[in-house]
Parts: C-alpha cells; structure tokens; sequence
C-alpha cells in the first residue's frame, strides 16, 4: 500500500453516506491539526483524471455548507444528466475553521492557504481513483470564499484551470463586515490581503478568470472596483452582475455559472490539443 502524505485519515463508509456524499478527515501539517473535506463524484461515473473543482465556503461554515446548504452535488449531477457538463468531481473543504472565517491566508502558524492548494488535491488522489495528477483543477468560491478562489487560485496559477468566484470579498478589510476578529492588523503584514494586487501580479499567467455578483450585495462596488482594475491592468476576466443579495438563493442559483464556465474551459482545451 502506498505510503499516505497524511499521518491520520478518516473517510465516511460509502454504502451508508448520503447522496454520494463523503467526507473525509485528515491530520494536515499545514493546519497543525485535523482538516475536514465533503467530497461529490457524480453517479456513474467510470474514468480517470476526473477534473476536480475545488469549492470555498464563506465565512461561519465548513466543510458540508456547499453540499448541504447549496446543493452543490444536486446541481452538478442535474447538469451531467442533461448533458450541460461533463462529469467532474467536488471538493468542499472546511476553512481550516479558525475563528469565524481563516479566509484561507497564512497566519497564526498556520497555513490555510496550502491546504487548499496542496493537502485537497493529495488527499483527493488518495481516496478515490478518478483523480490522478492530471485531472484538470478548478476553484471557486462564495463570499470569504470567493477572495480564498481569488487569492489562492492567482498565487497558484500554475496550479489550477480556471478561477471563479461569487459575491467576493476583494480585501481583507471586508472581513470586519462579517467577523468578529481583526484583520487590519493581518492585512497589513500579508502578501495576500488584497485580491487584484494577488491576481496582477500573476498578470498574463492567470487561467480563465470569471466572477459575479449580486447587485443588491453590500459587496457589489468592491466587484466593480475589481473587474475596473482588472480591466486597467490589461488582465482579460469576465465579470457580471445578476439580481440578488448576499444569500444562499443567489449562490445556488449561479454555481450552475461556474460549472459551465469551467466544463468550457476544458472543452476548448480538448480542442486545443487536437490541432
């Protein structure tokens, strides 16, 4: 048996998990402690190097929010089965789950950010065979999670094939709307406190980027702010704005964007390598 990158790892039994749901637990050296992750392979599925699309909670959750607040793993078997996407695999880890919201940076001895970058990924490829190293990797987000796709998925780029997020917080001040923890004083000795500053340094080398927001969303100015910046900088994105608030409803209703913007990447890369 192939030695685990984990010192502990426990997964939910599949014949009693529900909906094709499960969760795992691993003991992660950047958490310094245990990290949870829900993880959804759509029904049927068969292959190799399924592409895996790495979900970000906002702030106040964890690692079944996306699955059993959102119904991520509903929306994306219903857009498999109505042949709108290929078939990809969910992961929906926790934050690291320190105070009301890690925001997934390093600090505090802790390195939120490369267990998302590097422990889901591992432990992905450990417990189910449709991941390999070359699955395709995505990520996305909601709010808190939506600057964790952001931040991460642009210090990574290299790492992932696209990037998505929905109703973003852009800079760690917005954390202070939403927590009770101060991150001014995070913000000002971190690399990562500010979305567009992470994003252009990646500049041309970013994947395919894409985000959204609500227009009746506190954090809706701060979106446009980003997609402005972005747009000075020469840095190619697609940002839109839909009807809604910072809110479940909105966010199970536009994953369904995400999905379809990153079942096209792949298409398009597909094409690619056949000419």
């Amino acid at each position: 048996m192939k030695k685990s990158a984990f010192r502990t790892t426990e997964i939910s039994e599949e014949h009693i998990s529900a909906e094709g749901l499960r969760f795992i637990t691993i003991k992660s050296p950047h958490l310094q402690g245990r990290g949870d992750l829900c993880v959804y392979i759509p029904r049927g599925v068969n292959t190799e190097n399924l592409p895996m699309v790495t979900l970000l909670h906002g702030v106040y959750g964890s690692a079944w929010v996306w699955a059993l607040k959102g119904g991520a793993h509903l929306t994306l078997q219903r857009l498999v089965d109505e042949g709108k996407v290929q078939p990809m695999g969910l992961l929906m880890p926790s934050d690291g789950l320190w105070g009301d919201g890690s925001a997934y940076l390093p600090h505090h001895q802790r390195d939120f950010m490369s267990w998302i970058a590097e422990d889901l990924p591992t432990a992905a490829m450990e417990n189910f065979p449709a991941f390999s190293p070359a699955s395709p990797r995505f990520i996305s987000g909601l709010s808190m999670g939506g600057f964790g796709a952001l931040v991460v998925g642009g210090h990574h780029a290299s790492r992932y094939q696209g990037i998505s997020a929905h109703s973003a917080i852009t800079d760690l001040e917005q954390m202070a709307d939403f927590v009770e923890e101060s991150w001014l004083e995070m913000k000002k000795a971190s690399d990562f406190g500010n979305a567009f500053q992470v994003l252009s340094r990646a500049g041309k080398n970013l994947p395919p980027l894409r985000f959204d927001c609500g227009k009746d969303d506190d954090l809706a100015e701060a979106n446009r702010l980003l997609s402005r910046q972005l747009q000075e900088a020469g840095i190619a994105h697609a940002f839109e704005e839909f009807p809604g608030a910072h809110e479940w409803s909105y966010w199970n209703r536009h994953l369904e964007d995400t999905l379809v913007f990153f079942d096209q990447i792949i298409q398009d890369a597909d094409t690619k390598s056949k000419h």
